[in-house]
């Protein structure tokens, strides 16, 4: 069943498929002094819960340009988690997303769990996870607009990251093929099964949805998983060869992904770009902890309005 919530076309919006000429401007202007590598994201800091304005407006230019930037504090191993819910705040992030597995803050400690409910997922273990958005899963209403991350403590051996503007892949696509992007914006692009918990009643409902929407601001949000199981797409031909195509990209060399590994003080802002994770390794000395912030916010001051 088509989910109602979403917004399709707003005329006024570069990523309506009814304005050409404003799509033409904003490819243009998006493509212009577009960072080269992951080293043009960075941005060096001294502590993300004092952000001067020159720090702030640093990482702000580059999330404005690119849907993220990265930092490098020095705040080194400390577990303090109002460095990240600092950082948080500083760009107007203030409806958190606190699921059922995060901690009291309302962030998630991303780490190695052998025992408990929470083992049973991937992201507590250390297994590779590929290419997605974060919250693809959530109800219309309560998309996940922003994702930030900040690493405590780094592996002993791998956990690196590609990242990669969804609003990149928007534009190879729509360069390819228009009729890519209006196949994955059908609300029953990808649908996302009910959960059902160990009692048998359903713990999420079916999510039916679209891969790229827009939202009221005019700006494009992105849901999307490389998950093989657990994942309905449509049948759509035009969806299909959307989605191999994405792929595809994906699995490429594209300047537009980079490709890195963040060590301990450091961290991801963004608005919820697509990211992967690779496999990794702990021992005793260095067992792989993140902050994981969610948030149900876009940046402020980031949207293709401003």
């Amino acid at each position: 069943m088509a989910n109602p919530d979403y917004k399709v076309e707003i005329a006024d919006s570069p990523f309506s498929l009814g304005n050409e000429d404003l799509y033409n401007k904003w490819r243009d202007q998006k493509l212009k002094d577009y960072p080269a590598s992951l080293g043009d994201l960075l941005v060096e800091i001294n502590d993300p819960r004092k952000l001067t304005d020159s720090e702030f407006e640093a990482l702000q230019s580059r999330c404005k340009k690119a849907n993220m930037a990265l930092y490098a504090s020095k705040t080194g191993t400390d577990p303090d988690p109002e460095i990240p819910l600092s950082m948080g705040r500083r760009f107007g992030l203030e409806n958190i997303n606190k699921n059922w597995l995060a901690d009291e803050t309302g962030l998630t400690s991303l780490t190695v769990v052998d025992n408990g409910i929470r083992q049973q997922y991937i992201p507590y273990t250390n297994k590779e996870i590929n290419w997605h958005t974060d919250g693809y899963y959530n109800e219309a209403n309560k998309q996940i607009h922003a994702l930030n991350l900040h690493v405590v403590q780094q592996a002993a051996t791998g956990g690196e990251n590609a990242i990669m503007d969804h609003e990149i892949a928007y534009m190879l696509l729509r360069d390819k093929n228009p009729e890519y992007i209006r196949a994955l914006m059908a609300n029953d692009a990808m649908t996302i099964p009910p959960r059902i918990d160990e009692g048998g009643t359903v713990a999420r409902k079916e999510e039916p949805g679209p891969v790229f929407s827009i939202m009221p601001s005019g700006d494009l949000h992105m849901r999307h998983t490389i998950r093989v199981n657990n994942v309905i797409w449509t049948e759509d031909p035009v969806a299909q060869e959307a989605l191999a195509y994405l792929q595809d990209i994906l699995n490429s060399d594209s300047p537009y992904i980079y490709r890195g590994r963040l060590e301990s003080g450091m961290g991801l802002v963004s608005n919820n770009v697509l990211h992967d994770r690779a496999a990794f390794t702990d021992d005793a000395e260095h067992k792989r902890h993140y902050y994981r912030a969610r948030y149900f916010d876009r940046l402020a001051g980031t949207g293709v309005l401003d």
